[in-house]
């Protein structure tokens, strides 16, 4: 990897730089306190959202967990849940500062000099959360925080823009504070969470149970898919772009991968409601923060911009008409699509033959098409089937194969069978109507099998399911983005099912 920019000072001595890990506690079903003893060793501090618990008794809380103890009582106003009055929030924040080990403070609220007699500066957390600014007026609200003492300042700006949800990040980078932890939330701001750290912010937040609103991830995922609670080296932030990200488990083998190699590199998941500005806002954020942007995969439904976006193309891609991957060269952006070798890659792995056979790919977007471009060359008789007959034409004439409209698709006169639709409950054919020696590959996974897969193992078909073409996906893009080759026990997933620990949902493609 190349750096693009001046690397991130902040971690000149990587052997010494780590971050806190709080977990934040948001229902108030914690009396078993499985999840609680959980964090022994892992979380250094535990946070009650008071708010949306209630008050929760300290003495049993520190009987789970030996973390210290943080009251959040997040008004309305700063996106929580508390609407009483002064009176009543004056009251249980006085309750709180007799027990807890640190209690949050609202900068427009909570400053008052009866709070601040009571809760000495070391036991403060002053926090202000509002709509999303650039980075003078961020720099304004903190100059009105640090007029009061505290042990910790939080700043959680909601993001409506890229430049927006890059602020608070510049922020931490002017201040080169260490009692200053600054992020963006929501959908936009997720990344900036995980970030933060390596800019100065000493603590990162996780959930407790399931991943929370404003791009909270749970402490397990954390733990798993990042390097936390240690900081190492900084060079280069590469990603996955989409619009449902945030329970991919992508970041979790390319930072495994990244720490195996010992690169000075981290992945992240990129929420974007649109593809092109955004990619571009980030790019340039990232690099102002001295962080470039190294390059990253992309998912449905932007694959063919990605495509048009790129400076350069590889020969698959173009075929393709769309992009999987972005990585940034001297020269530009170059397209990469891993479809391709993904499909004809697990075949290959699994023992199975791929030229000379007929073959039908059902689904004409971008993983169709880059899947149709690998059987093709090699040496399958490729068709591409599609229910909308302008996208399955487009795919024929890209590709220079032969269109079957859904509904007259015969699953029998084929040998092998690709499904590349997002569709995982109900298959968009008839397996029953396919050959007892043909073979199926379905590309969409999750932690669950699919029901066309279900059904072709039920009649002992040969089965390839998405996580094995993830497989080798997702190991050519490590190459492409890194230049290395993915330390082999990052490679391998649980074919047949997503790992125990991956949440219930669909993935997107």
């Amino acid at each position: 990897m190349r750096n693009l920019s001046s690397p991130l000072l902040v971690n000149a001595d990587p052997a010494v730089r780590t971050c806190s890990v709080v977990a934040t506690l948001t229902t108030a079903v914690w009396t078993q306190g499985r999840e609680l003893r959980a964090l022994r060793g892992t979380a250094s501090g535990l946070e009650i959202r008071a708010d949306l618990t209630g008050d929760l008794d300290p003495d049993i809380l520190r009987g789970h967990n030996a973390g210290e103890l943080i009251y959040n009582l997040r008004s309305i106003a700063s996106g929580g849940a508390f609407t009483g009055s002064a009176a009543e929030r004056t009251r249980r924040l006085l309750a709180a500062a007799r027990k807890y080990d640190l209690v949050e403070l609202e900068l427009d609220r909570d400053l008052t000099p009866e709070l601040l007699a009571a809760i000495p500066p070391h036991r403060r957390r002053v926090c202000w959360y509002g709509q999303g600014r650039d980075t003078e007026g961020l720099a304004a609200v903190f100059g009105r925080m640090a007029g009061t003492g505290a042990r910790l300042y939080l700043l959680a700006p909601e993001a409506e823009t890229v430049e927006q949800a890059a602020a608070p990040l510049h922020l931490l980078r002017r201040l080169g504070r260490t009692d200053v932890t600054a992020f963006a939330t929501g959908e936009l701001g997720g990344w900036t969470r995980l970030l933060a750290p390596w800019l100065g912010a000493p603590v990162v937040f996780g959930g407790l149970g399931h991943n929370g609103a404003h791009g909270l991830l749970t402490v397990e995922r954390l733990l798993r898919d990042y390097p936390f609670p240690a900081l190492p080296r900084l060079e280069n932030v590469f990603g996955i772009v989409g619009r449902r990200v945030g329970e991919s488990h992508s970041p979790r083998l390319h930072n495994a991968g990244y720490r195996g190699l010992d690169l000075p590199a981290l992945f992240l998941p990129l929420h974007a409601n649109e593809f092109t500005r955004y990619w571009r806002d980030l790019c340039t954020e990232l690099d102002r923060l001295g962080v470039p942007f190294g390059g990253a995969t992309v998912v449905a439904p932007y694959k063919e911009e990605a495509l048009l976006l790129a400076d350069t193309v590889s020969s698959e891609a173009s075929r393709a008409g769309a992009a999987n991957l972005l990585v940034r060269r001297a020269g530009g952006w170059r397209a990469y699509t891993t479809d391709p070798i993904g499909v004809v890659g697990a075949l290959r792995d699994s023992g199975i033959r791929v030229s000379g056979r007929r073959c039908a790919v059902v689904g004409c977007g971008g993983a169709g098409r880059g899947a149709a471009a690998g059987l093709l060359r090699a040496g399958a008789r490729t068709t591409v089937v599609n229910r909308g007959s302008a996208r399955g034409r487009y795919a024929a004439r890209l590709l220079g194969v032969d269109y079957v409209p859904l509904s007259r698709f015969e699953p029998e006169d084929y040998e092998l069978i690709v499904h590349a639709t997002p569709v995982r409950d109900a298959p968009p054919f008839s397996v029953d109507r396919v050959r007892d020696d043909g073979v199926l590959v379905d590309l969409a996974y999750g932690p669950e099998e699919t029901e066309l897969a279900a059904a072709g193992r039920r009649r002992q078909l040969a089965v390839v399911d998405g996580w094995r073409v993830l497989d080798v996906e997702v190991a050519r893009q490590f190459r492409l983005m890194t230049g290395r080759a993915m330390p082999m026990a990052m490679e391998s997933l649980e074919h047949g099912g997503a790992p125990a620990a991956l949440p219930r949902r669909e993935f997107a493609r």
